[in-house]
Formats: C-alpha cells, sequence, structure tokens
C-alpha cells in the first residue's frame, strides 16, 4: 500500500536524520518524532486519496439516478486505480459495482465483484449470500452471512434475510436460530418478533414490511413485485384525483 509505505519512508527518514544530528542518545526522541510525521502524513494522504474516490461515487450515483447506469460502472471502476494507495478500497468500489449488477438482475456479473465486496457493507454482503443460496451452496451462504451480521450486527433486515434464506432451504431450525440471535442483538425489535411468531405457527415469513429495502435481493416473485408497484401507483392517482 502505497500510503503506508511513503508515509513509513517519511517517518525513518526523520529518525535518521536526528540519529545522525543528535546522536544515539535521543533515540527516544527520534522513534517520537517519526512517530508523529508517519500519523500526520498517513492521515493527509488518506484525506486526499478518500476525497478523490467520494468524488468518482457522487459523480456516479448522479449518473445511476439519470439511468446512465454503464457509464457509472466505468466512472467507478476508475477508482480502482486508488487502490494500491488505500485500504478497503477496493472492497468498496466491488461491492458498489456488484450491487449494480445485482440489482439490474445480471447476476452472473455481479457474482465477481460482491465475492470482493467489502465485508462491512452488508447490503452486497447479503447479495452475495442470496447468490449462494441461489447455487445451492449453502456453506458459503452461511459463512458470508455470518461474516456480514458479525460487522452489522444491529441491522434487522439482515437477521431477516438471512433466516428468510434458511427457509427457503427449508431449514425452519435454523432460520429460528438466527432469529432468536438477532433478537439478542435487538431486543424489542417487532419485525424479527413478528417473523419469530410467524415460523413458530408454521407460516411463511413477513418481509414486506421492510418495504423497498427487502426488494432489492429479488427474492419476491417478479409477479408479485409487479402488482406491488401497480398498487403504489394506484394509490398515486387516487391521491391525484382526490386533490
Amino acid at each position: 500500500m502505497y500510503n503506508f509505505l511513503i508515509s513509513g519512508g517519511i517517518a525513518l527518514i526523520a529518525i535518521i536524520i536526528i540519529f545522525i544530528a543528535a546522536g544515539s542518545s535521543a533515540w527516544w526522541w527520534a522513534i517520537l518524532v517519526g512517530l508523529i510525521l508517519f500519523g500526520a502524513s498517513f492521515l493527509l494522504i488518506s484525506r486526499v486519496i478518500m476525497k478523490k474516490i467520494l468524488e468518482i461515487m457522487e459523480t456516479a450515483n448522479r449518473d445511476i439516478q439519470a439511468q446512465r447506469v454503464d457509464k457509472a460502472i466505468r466512472e467507478l471502476k476508475e477508482a480502482f486505480k486508488y487502490g494500491k494507495w488505500q485500504m478497503y478500497v477496493d472492497g468498496q468500489i466491488n461491492s458498489q459495482i456488484g450491487m449494480i449488477y445485482f440489482l439490474k438482475r445480471d447476476f452472473s456479473t455481479a457474482f465477481p465483484y460482491l465475492e470482493k465486496s467489502f465485508a462491512k457493507n452488508w447490503v452486497s454482503m447479503g447479495m452475495l449470500a442470496v447468490t449462494y443460496m441461489k447455487r445451492n451452496k449453502r456453506d458459503k451462504m452461511k459463512e458470508t452471512f455470518e461474516k456480514a451480521v458479525q460487522w452489522s450486527p444491529k441491522e434487522s433486515l439482515l437477521w431477516a434475510l438471512y433466516a428468510y434464506c434458511w427457509t427457503e432451504c427449508d431449514d425452519i431450525g435454523q432460520a429460528k436460530a438466527v432469529l432468536e440471535r438477532g433478537l439478542k442483538k435487538l431486543p424489542g425489535d417487532e419485525k424479527l418478533k413478528a417473523n419469530m411468531e410467524s415460523l413458530e405457527e408454521t407460516k411463511k415469513m413477513k418481509m414486506k414490511v421492510y418495504g423497498e429495502m427487502w426488494l432489492q435481493f429479488h427474492l419476491e416473485r417478479q409477479g408479485v413485485v409487479m402488482k406491488q408497484q401497480m398498487a403504489a401507483m394506484g394509490g398515486m392517482k387516487r391521491r391525484v384525483v382526490r386533490r
């Protein structure tokens, strides 16, 4: 990582200069100055790099909103050049690109990006886990979800999605166990409680309560999604008429 190497080089040069100028008796002073310079230079370079990456992401987001998805992806890929400068950049960019392809339902193209996604991005990790489930790779699905809940334990939808995928694998016991763990992290969460009650009553989980965030994982049948969209449009028309 260039940032680490450059900052380390600056610190080392400062230590050597102080040793030569003041002698070995000033070793503690040399190390202190070196550490301060390392921290300051590392922070400065990090800020510059992250500013450039945020600018790229903001431009890409504007293009996505304008339905210029392919252009947004090309712009995001430009940010890979900063991966050698800053830790976790590649993972964050892979997460963003993978999510875009997944939302487009281009699952095969999304997969390699999601595989390299940032573990703290629970949405991209959830999409990756769903992909593993659809490919009948339960061990990989579980491994991915476990990594996601480790980094994002306070996300109600993540726990519900994890449990739902177990129900899709016909393992209600695992689904209940996941919801129990989720309720320990989020005591009082009404959505998780309602889903636990549904499973105990041998009913399907109620995922629609999570709204659009749930639909992005493409686990609802297309017909159901279209009906929801048509109902929403009908509601908008009625409100306009009443006005």
